[in-house]
Order: C-alpha cells, then structure tokens, then sequence
C-alpha cells in the first residue's frame, strides 16, 4: 500500500525491487543460469543476478502502459545446483569445442555424451518449473542462460496450447542441428523446437544477420518460417518504407497465440558489447521496443516469453542495463496484453 514507484528500489531480492510475492504474483520471472553450449564467449549463465541488480536502477513509470508497475511481477530464486551442474559441464563442453577448433573431427565421445545428458536435463528441469507456474494461472518469463534454455519452456507451453507461434529475435536463425554436436545447442533451438513441438506452428524471425547455407535453405522452404532478416529490413527501410509498416506485416505473420523468444544479440552490438556471439547490426532499442509495444496491442495473445544471451561484463555495466530495461518491457508489455484480452 505504501510501494513508490518514483522512489529509491528496494533490494529486496524481487527484480525491479517490486512489492509482489510470487503467490500474489501474475507473472513469474524464473532464472535460468546456464550457458554450456555457448560457442564462443561463455558468461551468460551470469545474467540472471547481473540483471536483478540492475533492473534496481529501471524506472518504473512507462509512458506507453499507464501504472505499469501495478502489473504484478515477481521472481522465483536461482537455484545453485543448476549454477553448479552449469559450471561442471560448461568445463566439458569446452573440452569438446576446444577439439573440434583444433581440427579434430569430433571431440571425446564420452564428454560429448556427458554434456547432451545435462542438457537433457536442464530441458526436463525447465519444463517442470515452468509448468509449475503455470499450473498456478502464471504467466512465466524466462530469464536465461544462453539460448538453449526456452526449448523446455515451450514443451511445456505446447502441453497447454493446441498451437501457437514463436516471435523470435536474433542476430542468428538457430536452425543448425546439433551444432559441434550438441543435440541440444543455442545454435540449435528453433530446429528442435519446429523438429520435435508441432504445436509450434509458425517461427517468425527478426533480425538474423548471421547464419549459415543450410539454416538458410531452411529458412525459405520451410512453410513455417518467415523470415525478416536484417538485410530485409535494412534495405526495405532504405527504399523508404517506415518501420511502423514492417512491424504490420510481422505482427500479420504470427497466430493469435505468440510466445517471444528474444536472444539480446538481435539488438545492435553496442547496447550487448559482451553477448556470447555479437553480431554488427541489429536493432535498436527503440524499434525492439516499438515492434513489442504494437504486438501488446495488437489482439494477439502473448502467452510467454524468454530473455536470452546477456552476458554481463565487470568493465561494461550497458550489458546487464539493456537486458534489465528489455525484461521490464517484455513483462509489462506481456501482462498488459493478458489484461486487456
């Protein structure tokens, strides 16, 4: 009753320093640290608490979702042990890339074996949080982790819904298989969701600049998939068509059920210097911000979503401050939409 929105945050272990219990809670942030698969810059599975201590520094106020700090947000806790089995097999996993970099064809098969089964079960461990939450009326919002984290979020969310689309954001299409062989990679998680999750019934990209011929060719064949890469974007917008024009036409392409899967690297590189896989181009904040605001009003219903690959820096604080600022956007943005369904 006495929360100020306008006054100093309290550290009181809930992002964004806000007043809900997760019981009286419609949205539930759940953390996970993990980021095994990563292929190049690990780090990410340090997100979860970098940017809890910097959502303290978000203003509340948003001038486009009136007392959006009304919104009832709260957060589970990190669990350690999944820190712990993050930090054994991000060891292993390293040992396997380190090989293939070296020119082996494979790494050693057991650490292989070793990392997919952790991955198996980061998958299983996330779908049961989830769908815990869920099973109390929750929405949920992911905080990982490198980008193999939602894969058992939607399982969950596709044990509840007949069908739905996925608004993916990204500076890469993450539609290799078993990438460095991973079953399980960041690199890999829209293949295994369209493979294995037919409830999933479009993907709709946003962003990608990076990625290889086969995800390519996969990207224009497969009917599911509509792609506006950032070339699209860049050169649509350069023959002067508006944002606010695209931003109809990827909203036009999604189902009436959408869950957002936004890897920070889809943003320009200087506002995530330290993202696992940083990519030149992207978004800006500004048009990440407006193409969700126009989703949250568009009467589609948002039913979840996923922060992936920010990875905070000791030297570079932008890092957890835009991962902070696009999570308070995703949660507001989402609850507002629930509401006025």
């Amino acid at each position: 009753m006495n929360f100020d929105q306008d006054g100093v945050a309290l550290a009181n272990g809930n992002f964004f320093g806000l007043p809900y219990s997760t019981e009286e809670a419609d949205l539930i942030i759940q953390p996970v640290p993990w980021d095994v698969t990563t292929s190049y810059r690990p780090g990410a599975g340090k997100a979860p608490e970098a940017v809890r201590q910097a959502s303290l520094q978000v203003d509340l106020f948003d001038a486009n979702i009136p007392e959006a700090w009304k919104l009832k947000v709260s957060n589970a806790l990190s669990d350690e042990e999944i820190q712990r089995k993050n930090k054994r097999a991000r060891e292993i996993a390293e040992s396997v890339i380190n090989a293939l970099e070296a020119g082996y064809e494979a790494g050693n098969e057991g650490d292989l074996r070793k990392v997919n089964k952790a991955s198996v079960e980061l998958n299983s461990y996330v779908e049961n949080r989830c769908s815990e939450w869920l099973d109390k009326g929750k929405i949920v919002g992911l905080l990982g982790g490198d980008h193999s984290v939602p894969f058992g979020y939607v399982r969950a969310l596709a044990a509840r819904h007949d069908s739905f689309g996925i608004l993916h954001f990204d500076a890469h299409a993450d539609l290799r298989k078993a990438y460095e062989g991973f079953e399980f990679s960041h690199a890999s998680t829209f293949y295994n969701i369209l493979e294995r999750i037919p409830q999933v019934t479009h993907l709709v990209q946003v962003g990608q600049r990076d990625f290889c011929s086969s995800e390519s060719d996969m990207m224009l064949k497969d009917g599911r998939i509509t792609a506006f890469t950032d070339f699209i974007i860049s050169s649509r917008m350069f023959q002067g068509e508006t944002w606010d024009a695209i931003c109809n036409e990827i909203i036009s392409a999604l189902p009436d059920e959408v869950y957002i899967s936004f890897d920070i690297d889809g943003l320009s590189p200087d506002l995530c210097p330290d993202t696992g896989t940083p990519v030149p181009g992207g978004l800006s904040f500004q048009q990440a911000d407006y193409l969700l605001l126009k989703l949250a009003y568009s009467g589609k219903r948002i039913v979840g979503f996923d922060l992936c690959e920010v990875s905070p820096s000791e030297y570079n604080e932008i890092n957890a401050i835009t991962g902070a600022r696009l999570l308070y956007k995703l949660a507001v943005y989402t609850l507002f939409n629930n509401e006025n369904k």
